[in-house]
């Protein structure tokens, strides 16, 4: 019987290697806006529907499509007013669908990374071929959108199979979302190479904020500001990350705006904060502080 994943080892959140990030900083935070491209009737996977509604399901698809029209825009120039960098979470697709926004983000200086080429289309019940063939796509079409190195990853719609994160690492992505299970990076055991974990919060993200636990734009708020008071007094015995992930088409909403920018403007107003990148917080991590974690990890124990 399988009791544990078995991607990463244990090491309690008390007894760790010292985390110094630059400058000082007691929280890596970052922002990590998902820029993505939803068909309207995608090819049929078996494991998943993509929308809940028959297709075609004209209501959720425009839903969706308002981020990419009017609530990206809004939400970059919140950003921009704060002084941060967004780490875009890309359906790579959006590149030949929506260019306008793809120069938008390079413009600014953001990273991009993967998040598939639809996410409509899953990696459930892929072929090694196949799933390889998606990640060489993200590859090769941000480095000819944008000049960048793909360097992180996060599965189109957190769907993922049992050799992703192996592909990846082979494939030189240096970092990955997928996994929930701290606030600081770890180490992710792979076959070839070296892939750490970001911290990427479904806590604080827009998605289970607004559509799962219903919360009012006030609120959620005050929820990131609890997030980074308490990650902010941790960080000065050891270093943390903080994430917003965020979805233009939610947070992009006019009337949520000011809340969230309230928010942005508290943390970024402090001064041991570094206003990091996705990548920057994955390089930093495994230059200097990746093989003292791995030594002093071990695998959960087996009853």
């Amino acid at each position: 019987m399988k009791r544990d994943p078995a991607l990463y080892d244990y090491l309690p959140y008390a007894r760790r290697p010292k985390i110094e990030w630059p400058g000082g900083a007691r929280v890596a935070f970052w922002v990590a806006p998902n820029v993505e491209f939803y068909e309207l009737e995608p090819p049929k996977n078996p494991s998943r529907a993509a929308w809940a509604r028959p297709a075609p399901d004209v209501l959720n698809y425009s839903y969706r499509d308002y981020g990419n029209r009017a609530g990206f825009w809004r939400m970059a120039e919140v950003m921009d007013r704060c002084g941060m960098r967004g780490s875009v979470s890309l359906n790579v697709a959006v590149c030949e669908h929506h260019p306008e926004v793809i120069a938008a983000c390079v413009e600014r200086g953001w990273e991009l990374y993967s998040h598939g080429t639809y996410n409509t289309r899953y990696l459930f019940n892929l072929s090694e071929d196949q799933e390889r063939a998606v990640i060489q796509d993200s590859i090769d079409t941000i480095r000819r959108a944008s000049g960048q190195k793909l360097d992180g990853w996060l599965a189109p719609a957190l769907t993922y199979t049992e050799r992703t994160l192996d592909l990846v690492a082979e494939m030189g992505l240096s970092y990955v979302c997928d996994l929930f299970h701290d606030d600081q990076p770890g180490p992710i055991k792979v076959k070839k190479g070296r892939l750490a974990s970001i911290p990427y919060s479904l806590e604080m993200n827009d998605v289970i904020a607004y559509n799962v636990n219903l919360v009012a734009p006030r609120h959620y708020g005050e929820i990131i500001r609890r997030q980074f008071d308490r990650l902010y007094a941790e960080g000065e015995e050891s270093g943390t990350v903080m994430c917003i992930p965020l979805h233009p088409y939610l947070i992009g909403q006019p009337y949520r705006l000011k809340a969230f920018e309230d928010a942005l403007a508290y943390i970024t107003g402090h001064d041991k904060v570094w206003l990091a990148t996705g990548r920057e917080i994955a390089r930093h991590f495994i230059d200097h502080h990746y093989d003292a974690f791995a030594k002093a990890s071990h695998p959960v124990r087996d009853l």
